[in-house]
């Protein structure tokens, strides 16, 4: 489902979107946009990087994926999720990617993994700490954040490892164990029948990820809330961290509707999403101070 069509059970139609961004840069006016940087070559391969106007060296870094059933959205679309993000004192990156019917999988894996990569690569440009980096997505954006976290092999594409790398991971109602598939247009997004396990992230739990919190919403009818619940479990036995939050009273737009300040009413999803990455951050070395 679509964020524009989502909050249309909020406001009405893609004014939603006008509405949340508006409320945000009013909400949070501390925070400092820079828009439109290329990561990687051609169009939808740009980011946005929101940060924190007071000065504080060493901030996380959260790189933030967004839904839209890997066929729409637009960074643009989620100016208020980076600003809230942002004034709670995280360097916030936004990505674009390629869509279908432009690219099928894993062309929208290897577009986030380039995104990771620039962030990490220029954490310190914004005041962020590299070693401090969080993967957030929601719907097929939660999706992107845990393959590049449990499947290695996009990662390392970059010149990266996930298990040393990444910090943590937040999966906002995410498909993480979604087969069969049932749809028409994701059967050709992601493959033929003996390709699809492997474009499972459960199929690519090894223990050896980092922590993950996994919040959904008992009224998820979109993406079913088992998926959280199977792929902590999962983790858990092979060694691994993951906490699923589940509200009985949100449905899939509203876990990330609740990140807007004036929707925070709806469940604490701010919150939880500040502690884990505080909690993440603080397991991390401090910066290294500068020869005397």
């Amino acid at each position: 489902m679509s964020l524009i069509a989502g909050l249309g059970v909020l406001a009405s139609g893609c004014s939603a979107v006008g509405v949340l961004n508006a409320s945000a840069q009013v909400a949070d006016p501390g925070v400092t946009l820079t828009r439109d940087i290329a990561y990687a070559p051609g169009e939808r391969r740009s980011l946005d990087v929101y940060t924190p106007t007071r000065p504080a060296p060493g901030r996380p870094v959260v790189v933030f994926f967004y839904g839209g059933s890997w066929d729409s959205g637009s960074k643009a679309d989620y100016a208020w999720v980076g600003r809230a993000l942002a004034a709670q004192g995280f360097v916030t990156i936004v990505p674009d990617y390629r869509l279908y019917p432009e690219v099928r999988w894993p062309a929208f894996l290897q577009d986030s993994a380039e995104a990771v990569k620039w962030a990490h690569d220029h954490a310190s440009d914004y005041g962020g700490q590299a070693s401090r980096l969080v993967l957030m997505g929601h719907s097929a954006g939660a999706y992107n954040a845990m393959e590049l976290a449990v499947d290695a092999r996009w990662l390392r594409a970059v010149g990266m490892d996930p298990a040393k790398d990444i910090a943590g991971v937040v999966g906002l109602s995410g498909p993480y164990d979604f087969l069969p598939l049932r749809s028409p247009e994701l059967k050709t997004i992601f493959g033929p029948p003996d390709q699809r396990p492997d474009t499972q992230p459960i199929n690519h739990v090894d223990g050896r990820s980092a922590p993950m919190l996994l919040i959904t919403g008992d009224r998820d009818h979109t993406v079913d809330p088992g998926n959280s619940d199977r792929m902590a479990a999962r983790v858990i036995a092979a060694g691994g961290q993951a906490r699923v939050i589940r509200y009985p009273t949100l449905d899939h737009v509203r876990t990330v509707a609740a990140l807007a300040p004036a929707l925070r009413f709806l469940a604490p999803v701010m919150r939880e999403v500040k502690a884990f990455v505080d909690q993440r951050a603080a397991s991390e070395p401090e910066p290294a101070a500068a020869p005397a």
